[in-house]
């Protein structure tokens, strides 16, 4: 194809959707439909698992140490605990600090615990890196040298994985199938636009046109629709996501919503390459059903 004939063939498809303005804005507003729900599956899945991390960031290992260690002791087992691997941190709690702490947390009755000798150990509170780890991790703590016990909660971390797994699942199905049904739109749409076209389009095969001279102008209006329609739903997410979290920020004092600038640009780039995608996939696949149809598919040139 001659690049006269490819630009020509483009203002086509660009001609196309302005002829058919009012189909054209029907498949913009129902693909739009479609990215904004996949736009607002996203967000919510990146919000849970932020939830979710600063969930597991709490679930720690408190490691207790024996009585009568050495402070060199305690600094090698510092450094064996990292060795472990899957260690985000690892902090040091003496002795004195867990008694302070629990005093605290007895507030008034802390006077019951004034003159009692300290019974705490110390301790290291470990917070591991991959919560699916959290078992070898507890593992590989208890087989060190100098530890007294290991306090864990694996039931809590299991849990925690299940839920992490579960809203994966449901969300990637979710935006499957509105990928699918994104995808038919277009396809339709194109479909209508060439039986409207049917006359023009036997003309052309008539004079000889091949199948991509024919393709092209409907290409370039599935693509054009899709990147219009990405564009207005990157714009009506941003406003109902703010809009959500404004809404409900007095009820999520307990977790801040993410900020939706720091996903804005994996959204944008998932819109535009949904849009296009369905835009020019759609087409060619409903232009060759219906050249097929019509019997007139010959071999290209």
């Amino acid at each position: 194809m001659k690049g006269s004939s490819l630009g020509y063939l483009t203002k086509e498809g660009f001609r196309n959707v302005w002829v058919n303005r009012l189909m054209s804005l029907a498949s913009v507003t129902v693909l739009m439909a479609c990215l904004v729900i996949i736009g607002l599956g996203a967000m919510l899945f990146f919000n849970i698992n932020a939830l979710l991390d600063t969930i597991e960031s709490q679930n720690v290992i408190m490691v207790y140490i024996e009585d009568g260690t050495t402070d060199e002791q305690i600094d090698d087992l510092n450094k064996n605990i990292y060795a472990l691997g899957n260690v985000d941190d690892c902090i040091f709690v003496s002795k004195e600090e867990a008694f302070e702490n629990s005093k605290k947390e007895l507030g008034e009755d802390s006077a019951l615990l004034e003159g009692m000798e300290n019974p705490m150990p110390d301790a290291y509170k470990v917070v591991v890196s991959d919560m699916t780890l959290f078992k070898q991790t507890v593992n590989g703590l208890k087989g060190l040298e100098h530890i007294e016990n290991v306090r864990e909660n694996s039931d809590v971390a299991d849990k925690l994985i299940d839920i992490r797994h579960a809203v994966t699942i449901v969300i990637a199905g979710m935006v499957l199938l509105l990928f699918i049904v994104s995808l038919f739109i277009i396809a339709n749409t194109i479909r209508i636009t060439m039986f409207s076209r049917r006359l023009e389009i036997s003309i052309m095969k008539a004079v000889g046109a091949t199948n991509w001279f024919i393709r092209w102008p409907f290409m370039i209006e599935g693509i054009i629709i899709g990147i219009i329609s990405s564009a207005v739903s990157f714009g009506v997410l941003a406003g109902l996501y703010y809009g959500i979290s404004y809404i409900f920020q007095d009820m999520l004092n307990l977790f801040q919503p993410v900020a939706f600038g720091q996903y804005a640009g994996y959204i944008f780039l998932l819109f535009a390459v949904i849009g296009m995608f369905t835009g020019s996939v759609g087409s060619l696949f409903s232009m060759g059903k219906y050249l097929k149809e019509q019997g007139s598919v010959i071999s290209e040139n």
